[in-house]
């Protein structure tokens, strides 16, 4: 039987109150919540806080809401209200089809969209999906609060932006009319992580890409993004061919590693294929 290492326990009753808790146990606390990612790896002791400071009284961190300019999502939304979201899946497509494959509902029903991003494993669903459509992370601390793009927040695996003293408190998603995103995902089976996903958002004009964004998931893109395949989107036309060129592009500099999921270039292929479906899929959106 796997146990974790000992560990003291705080319940926060408001924002302040757990920076608070946060601020006078420093690096010795870690932040829970949904806890499927942080409860696993104590009880392996790859992970082994000694203090736990929970936050799920913090209601005001989970609604989910939209208004002309922005989705808002709070850090304790849990994966299963952004799927039944209607506005975040009408603004924003790529968040259900990413969360549709989110492990399982019970997974889903309990785990959060903050506790996913503050996780930073290289094969996150959502990550991926954040950074296509350039979403900004909302971060609260001793000196108040500070937005930063999702495409800064991860300086490398499993780190964030979030310091010792901060809290994730929510995502803000820019709303860009008539465009359009998607999410293709390959895993080893149903619910499993990412052998390979991409994630894709376009906005047109004319049949002309005016901004691309693509997000890779479990290749090893930095940041989850693959800046080289969107410039070469960016002022072409919307055709079937410049996704593909633009998922070989991707394939190209993605850095992959062969593990038990398969070999290097299996990954790049599903990283062209993906790519190029998810880009015809959100031009198909755009459009409709």
């Amino acid at each position: 039987m796997q146990v974790p290492a000992p560990f003291e326990y705080e319940r926060a009753g408001s924002v302040e109150h757990a920076l608070a808790l946060l601020e006078k146990y420093g690096q010795a606390a870690r932040v829970i919540a949904g806890g499927h990612s942080l409860i696993p790896m104590m009880k392996l002791r790859l992970a082994a806080p000694e203090v736990l400071v929970d936050i799920n009284d913090l209601t005001e961190l989970s609604g989910i809401d939209a208004t002309a300019e922005t989705l808002r999502i709070g850090a304790l939304a849990r994966h299963a209200d952004l799927l039944s979201s209607a506005a975040a899946g009408t603004l924003f497509p790529v968040l259900h089809d990413a969360e549709r494959v989110v492990a399982d509902p019970i997974v889903r029903n309990r785990g959060t969209v903050g506790g996913s991003l503050c996780q930073a494993d290289p094969s996150e669903d959502l990550s991926a999906a954040f950074a296509a459509v350039r979403a900004e992370a909302v971060i609260r601390g001793p000196d108040g609060e500070r937005s930063v793009p999702v495409r800064e927040f991860f300086p490398g695996p499993y780190e964030t932006a979030v310091g010792p003293a901060e809290l994730l408190t929510g995502i803000r998603v820019p709303v860009v009319p008539g465009a359009g995103s998607a999410y293709a995902k390959v895993g080893r089976r149903a619910g499993d992580w990412a052998v390979a996903a991409a994630a894709a958002a376009l906005t047109l004009e004319g049949g002309v890409v005016v901004e691309a964004g693509i997000g890779l998931t479990a290749v090893g893109a930095p940041r989850f993004v693959a800046a080289e395949a969107e410039d070469f989107l960016r002022g072409g036309a919307a055709t079937v061919e410049r996704f593909a060129k633009a998922g070989a592009i991707a394939a190209e500099h993605c850095r992959p590693s062969a593990d038990q999921r398969g070999p290097v270039d299996y990954k790049r292929h599903l990283v062209a294929t993906l790519t190029t479906r998810a880009l015809a899929l959100a031009k198909t959106r755009a459009e409709a």
